[in-house]
């Protein structure tokens, strides 16, 4: 069972650095129980380079009917949980940045201060991700289509919106957009993510909507949202961005408002967790902790 559990660690984070870190453990015992469970099974699991490590067609299956396993024994021990005062282990939580960024830290700090024996640990990603495969207890997104079996609950600001600006100079050489239209003349920092999809720039007023596929000097990853803001502000171009990581910069001037009537309005983010399984202690303490706020 350990060298079972051992595999599907290695497949999870995608090679035994990566897992070692994760687990506490050593690269090399990890290794070698790989090999212990190749030789046992006669029959190699996994692909190992020196850039990666995948399964085999027969790792990929084993890992299909071995996970459900592996995850019903995980459930059945934090039943355990249920038995101390205090439930204790780890909250794994996929975030996007401007979660980690805007609320979720006074959040995070008042929920470690009522469990001080759960360890929470936050992988900050802006893509959407399948929470169960790599390995987290939750995610917070904004706004995607959740999947049948997960439960979205409410999270953080519950309105929130895109505001456009750019800095006084550039508006003073370039002219001040009128209409969403009109950024299509004009030089846009814009983001990518790493699945190769340019973020959307979206506008409504009045009940109609607009979307805007401009062109511009710089495009980067929306996790690296403050060198395009720093672009911003030393006069490159327009910027579409969340209306509370350009407050600051409006506030102090370096950036105008532009379009104002236009800045698009969505609900806040979710909590999302999948509603198949038990739910770990240290989860369901989250949830209730987010509830009760």
């Amino acid at each position: 069972m350990a060298d079972l559990a051992t595999f599907a660690l290695v497949v999870q984070h995608r090679g035994f650095r990566q897992a070692a870190r994760a687990s506490g453990q050593s690269a090399s015992a990890l290794s070698e129980a790989l090999r212990r469970l190749e030789s046992q099974l006669g029959i190699r699991l996994l692909l190992r380079t020196t850039r990666s490590v995948t399964p085999t067609e027969a790792g990929t299956l084993l890992l299909t009917r071995l996970q459900p396993a592996l995850n019903e024994v995980a459930g059945a021990l934090d039943v355990l949980n249920e038995l101390r005062e205090r439930p204790r282990g780890t909250l794994k939580l996929n975030v996007p940045v401007s979660a980690a960024r805007f609320f979720l830290q006074g959040l995070v700090n008042r929920f470690m201060q009522a469990y001080p024996e759960i360890v929470v640990e936050i992988v900050v990603d802006n893509n959407f991700v399948d929470i169960v495969a790599s390995g987290c207890d939750a995610g917070i997104r904004y706004g995607e289509r959740m999947e049948q079996d997960m439960i979205a609950l409410p999270i953080g600001p519950r309105r929130e919106r895109f505001a456009v600006a750019a800095s006084p100079d550039y508006l003073r050489r370039r002219g001040v957009p009128e209409h969403p239209r009109d950024l299509l003349r004009h030089a846009c920092l814009r983001g990518r993510f790493l699945s190769g999809a340019m973020t959307t720039w979206e506008f409504e007023k009045d009940g109609q909507t607009l979307t805007v596929e401009p062109s511009g000097p710089l495009i980067v990853t929306p996790t690296v949202s403050d060198l395009a803001i720093s672009a911003a502000v030393a006069g490159h171009g327009v910027i579409y961005l969340f209306e509370q990581w350009l407050q600051p910069y409006l506030e102090a001037g370096q950036l105008q408002p532009v379009l104002q009537d236009w800045w698009l309005s969505f609900p806040g983010p979710f909590l999302y967790y999948s509603g198949r399984r038990h739910l770990p202690a240290p989860l369901r303490a989250f949830v209730d902790f987010i509830k009760a706020a």
